[in-house]
């Protein structure tokens, strides 16, 4: 029996399907707050005022309003599709306000968008009825922090793991349980201080690589020209080599040549998200993988990243010196030829796996790894585009901290603001925007803020959508949810009123470099929490830190065309539709740039 389509389509939520990005001018400037007016448009006023959590929903743009809504009126598969929820399992979950949800909404737009929709109407536990099975939504940190930490083992991956496993095996995301907390106690101590601290000279390489590639370019145009360049395509390429020297030692080299690896990783993910929109799963029957074209390509996708994976293992175990965990954590990783995590796995005594499991955790790391720093990146820079002056101060910090010279990891620690930048980005668009669970066995929810006082029984087998973008954007628990604020993760915040949550507060994570879980009490899941929060989240965070550094460092960046005109699709995160075309020039000085503004200013008739 396959999983329901809608379940397939939140683990990577309808790449098929694309919205124009929701621009409204308060989203980028700090300056405008939005309010609804008696006739129900929305206004925009100078204001910045604290508003009630309890009143935050007339002051809360849906972000999805340049966009169709979710259907009012129903076709009639779409009521067939919720009369099969009533009848086999709409009792099931308990007493949720229901949102019915019109199967032709899963092909429309992202099904994120239309979670934010209802989650406004409903509130932040609900049951969506769509088809026969039905499941509950989550957009509350208190019921999120049960499910991901409190009581962690009660719920495993569920379809998800059913869609990936083909591509990762039993690697660490969808692995189950048992395979998890084994490979899990393996893998962590290879992201340690030191391994982290010798990555930094990776990623500046890596960077540096990307920046003379543009620096030639400009070399091509006349005066102050500047280059056009598809920056979503250029991060991946980055990404996937920081990946390749610092997991396996291994240079894809796709900053200076298009690798047929990178054509193979977004072979394979274009696979798993088709897989995710079809009801019958066609791919099962025994001559698909020979006789569908596109079938026999995702195998020859998988084929060409499996060899090379096998053969950088086969040279890695070659050279294996077996040493225990304490031992490998001090060695000399700035001064090592090979300090890759594969190379810290295969010498690691006592660690002894089959190269196929070896293989899944490398594929894991390969395709998820260099997805999202992509994605991060290219959102940071698309909000910095619309915040000129959020620009210029984030420039200011980076010739205050490395003037013309290199990132290093004394440097990092040291670019506040350009972390900031990069935790906002991933707070507006996070990568990804749903997580999926299914419970294990019956559970007793809470309710939550303004959620049924006595919780919420779910028996097993409930699907479960923790709404990441719900939560990054929740009126009730952010200020002006929708506006590009870095500064705002400075900040000590509670709120009485909302007992349960213990608010937003830097101190409990002494020493972070970013924000996460902890300091907000699971309003803000930048990578997950509890025990399956992943794994590379600081290794990809500070990649990108140093890739967004070094890009303002030596660049001024602004949009080729007007923002409406980028469109977003989500697959195993949210990307653009036809890439992040921008316009790159050289830095200039204060002088210059204050001309400029001006004659564009000037040019848009403001």
């Amino acid at each position: 029996m396959s999983p329901c389509p809608v379940l397939m389509a939140a683990a990577f939520p309808i790449a098929n399907t694309s919205s124009v990005l929701p621009l409204h001018r308060n989203v980028f400037r700090s300056d405008f707050s939005p309010e609804i007016t008696s006739n129900g448009r929305h206004s925009l006023s100078t204001s910045y005022t604290h508003v009630n959590p309890r009143q935050r929903r007339g002051h809360i743009l849906c972000q999805s309003a340049s966009t169709e809504k979710p259907k009012s009126r129903r076709n009639l598969l779409d009521n067939a599709s919720n009369l099969l929820t009533n009848l086999l399992s709409g009792s099931s979950i308990g007493s949720m306000p229901v949102a019915e949800g019109a199967v032709s909404d899963l092909f429309s737009r992202p099904l994120f968008l239309s979670l934010y929709d209802w989650f406004l109407e409903h509130g932040a536990v609900y049951k969506l009825a769509f088809g026969p099975k039905a499941f509950v939504v989550v957009s509350d940190p208190i019921v999120t922090k049960h499910i991901l930490k409190e009581n962690a083992f009660a719920y495993d991956k569920g379809v998800l793991a059913d869609i990936l496993e083909p591509i990762m095996g039993k690697g660490l995301i969808p692995a189950d349980l048992g395979t998890w907390k084994q490979r899990r106690r393996v893998i962590a101590p290879g992201f340690h201080s030191l391994y982290l601290e010798a990555m930094t000279k990776i990623f500046t390489d890596c960077a540096e690589k990307t920046i003379l590639k543009f620096e030639k370019l400009l070399e091509g145009v006349h005066g102050l020209n500047p280059i056009e360049l598809d920056l979503e395509a250029e991060f991946s390429s980055l990404a996937l080599d920081i990946i390749g020297l610092g997991i396996f030692n291994y240079d894809f080299g796709s900053i200076q040549k298009e690798s047929p690896i990178i054509k193979a990783v977004y072979g394979t993910l274009s696979e798993a998200e088709h897989r995710s929109t079809f009801y019958i799963p066609y791919w099962k029957f025994p001559l698909a993988r020979w006789v569908v074209p596109r079938q026999r390509k995702f195998q020859e996708d998988l084929t060409v990243i499996n060899s090379c994976l096998d053969g950088l293992i086969k040279n890695a175990k070659e050279t294996r010196r077996e040493t225990d965990v304490e031992k490998l954590q001090q060695r000399d990783y700035l001064n090592l030829k090979d300090g890759s995590l594969l190379r810290f796995l295969v010498d690691m005594r006592g660690a002894d796996v089959d190269d196929r499991q070896l293989r899944d955790d490398l594929m894991t790391m390969l395709i998820a790894g260099h997805e999202t720093t992509a994605a991060v990146l290219t959102w940071a820079v698309f909000l910095l585009t619309q915040n000129p002056l959020k620009m210029r101060k984030a420039q200011s910090e980076i010739d205050a901290v490395i003037g013309q010279g290199s990132t290093t990891y004394e440097s990092l620690r040291r670019l506040e603001y350009i972390r900031l930048i990069v935790v906002e980005a991933l707070r507006l668009y996070p990568q990804p925007p749903l997580l999926i669970r299914r419970s294990l066995k019956s559970d007793l929810l809470p309710g939550g803020y303004m959620g049924q006082k006595d919780g919420y029984s779910i028996p097993p087998g409930t699907d479960i959508f923790i709404s990441v973008y719900n939560l990054h954007r929740s009126p009730y628990f952010w200020d002006h949810p929708d506006d590009f604020e870095p500064e705002r993760f400075l900040v000590q915040r509670k709120i009485e009123d909302i007992e349960g949550w213990a608010g937003f507060d830097p101190a409990r994570s002494p020493g972070a470099l970013y924000p996460n879980e902890v300091i907000s009490d699971f309003s803000f899941l930048p990578f997950g929490g509890g025990p399956r929060k992943c794994i590379g989240d600081q290794f990809a965070l500070m990649e990108s830190t140093i890739a967004l550094a070094m890009l303002l460092q030596k660049f001024d960046v602004e949009l080729k065309g007007p923002p409406e005109s980028v469109e977003l699709v989500t697959g195993a995160t949210i990307h653009t539709k036809n890439g992040l075309w921008c316009k790159l020039r050289k830095r200039i000085n204060d002088q210059q740039h204050l001309i400029r503004l001006i004659n564009r200013w000037y040019k848009r008739g403001c």
